[in-house]
């Protein structure tokens, strides 16, 4: 049965949803279907469809009490709205329905698993409950298991936090069975993730700490994703309160991915190296999916925490998703590249080759705020090595954004001052490049609010939004010396 507080979700977002015209939100990435969005959840191919859940206050463009939105794609990059799968209206989960994740059952249902959030007392004396949930339904609609919650603070060894204890991912191992890491933090505050079992997905054993931080990135560590890509298993997380180290992990809420081996007989990840997951700005709580061809795709929420009340127009929707990311491992670090599926929206195709320049350029054609963009630059045949390469885009008289590269010290940087902003959020972020000779490979997914960069092939990704006025579309370069450019620029439509 489908509860009153559920029902008025559905009725209010539907009303709310006509109220927000096509050229209002991104063109391909997922965003809020009204109200606020943030962590991706759910991320799950079923029924011939792929699934997104996301987190959801579908009343107010500020975080409230989370409830569960809805979409399906067939291509990951043109979603249909759903009607709100989930909504706090249990015991157990009345103050929200927190991260979680989905598969499909053997019998052919739709499970889902979430975190349900009670809080307990008022004042100094109040706490905070954090148990895993199951619900399970048919694609549309979603029934709350009787038995919920399936993992509590009971079940977890002494000194777990009960209190910061949530995103549980589920999966189903080839035998059969199924297991789910979750988030944690120990009684010192820093970050783990534990390992549970289970033979059916209903009823869940504790099995091991999978990996502690032992206060290395930050403190809870958040929304792990956990799984095996070429040869090595992955551990994704997005640690709270990280320190920088060189130029890694500057958002301070960031994201990590742990490569390493797994002992699946202990339960225990052995990480043998780290790394940023994005370089950019704007990119928290990734997710991951096994598409039906075998690959491995991820999604984030395209959004920093401490820029969430920076935007320019009044719009009745906060909060995007990512563009869709294919995953490998390549020289011992995790690639990102966009979706296959992308190619398909190029149109009008636009390309120069071996244009040779110092100083400002525009080349005619090469413009437009939804764009797939390739770039490869290098130094002059004969010359000394460039000082500078930058790129323009979402610019006009007023406003610009910019992406740079000074080969000198091997060192990128995306910048957004110049984007509109009238407080001083984060308008930076620097980066190291792995360049040889003053070359590099850039991609550049431009849609109508953020700007995903993709540098030599996936070694490295910068993200952005932006909220410049949309008639900013000019897009220009810079060079601080002689260089020597490629471009083949397409319209994604």
């Amino acid at each position: 049965m489908t509860s009153q507080t559920l029902r008025e979700a559905r009725k209010y977002e539907e009303a709310s949803e006509k109220m927000i015209t096509e050229k209002e939100r991104p063109a391909f990435h997922l965003s809020a279907r009204t109200g606020w969005m943030n962590d991706p959840n759910g991320f799950s191919y079923y029924g011939g469809k792929y699934h997104m859940f996301y987190q959801y206050h579908p009343y107010d463009c500020q975080w409230g009490p989370m409830h569960w939105g809805h979409a399906v794609s067939d291509d990951l990059l043109h979603w249909e709205y759903l009607p709100a799968a989930l909504a706090p209206d249990e015991s157990y989960d009345r103050d929200g329905c927190f991260s979680g994740s989905a598969l499909t059952l053997p019998d052919g249902r739709h499970l889902l698993m979430y975190t349900g959030v009670q809080k307990q007392g008022r004042g100094n004396g109040a706490s905070e409950a954090q148990n895993q949930c199951l619900a399970v339904g048919d694609g549309t609609d979603y029934e709350k298991y009787e038995k919920n919650p399936v993992i509590t603070g009971a079940d977890l060894p002494e000194g777990c936090s009960v209190s910061n204890f949530r995103d549980p991912k589920i999966w189903r191992k080839e035998d059969g069975s199924y297991c789910c890491v979750v988030g944690n933090c120990d009684r010192d505050g820093s970050g783990q993730v534990l390992l549970f079992t289970s033979r059916d997905g209903f009823a869940w054993n504790y099995k091991s700490v999978l990996a502690a931080n032992d206060g290395r990135f930050g403190k809870m560590w958040e929304c792990p994703d956990f799984f095996a890509l070429d040869g090595r298993w992955a551990l994704l997380v997005s640690p709270q309160d990280m320190l920088p180290s060189g130029f890694e992990y500057h958002n301070g809420n960031g994201t990590l991915c742990l490569l390493g081996a797994f002992d699946e007989e202990k339960g225990v990840f052995k990480a043998e190296h780290d790394q940023s997951i994005d370089y950019g700005i704007d990119f928290y709580a990734s997710q991951t999916v096994l598409a039906p061809d075998g690959r491995r795709i991820m999604v984030g929420w395209m959004q920093n925490w401490d820029t969430c009340d920076f935007r320019t127009q009044k719009l009745s929707w906060f909060g995007q998703l990512s563009l869709p990311r294919e995953l490998s491992v390549e020289n011992g670090r995790l690639y990102q590249r966009p979706v296959r599926e992308l190619e398909r929206m190029r149109r009008n195709k636009r390309a120069y080759t071996d244009v040779a320049f110092s100083g400002e350029l525009t080349l005619e054609g090469i413009k437009g705020r939804m764009a797939d963009i390739e770039i490869s630059v290098a130094p002059e045949d004969g010359e000394d090595i460039y000082r500078k390469f930058a790129v323009r885009f979402a610019q006009n008289d007023r406003f610009r954004t910019s992406f740079s590269f000074h080969p000198q010290d091997s060192m990128l940087k995306i910048d957004r001052k110049f984007s509109g902003s009238r407080r001083a959020i984060i308008h930076q972020r620097r980066s190291l490049a792995n360049s040889a000779d003053g070359k590099l490979k850039l991609r550049m997914i431009l849609d109508r609010f953020s700007a995903e960069i993709f540098i030599n092939d996936g070694e490295q990704v910068m993200t952005a939004i932006i909220y410049t006025e949309q008639d900013a579309d000019g897009i220009s370069f810079l060079a601080e010396g002689n260089v020597r450019m490629d471009i083949v620029k397409y319209d994604l439509v």
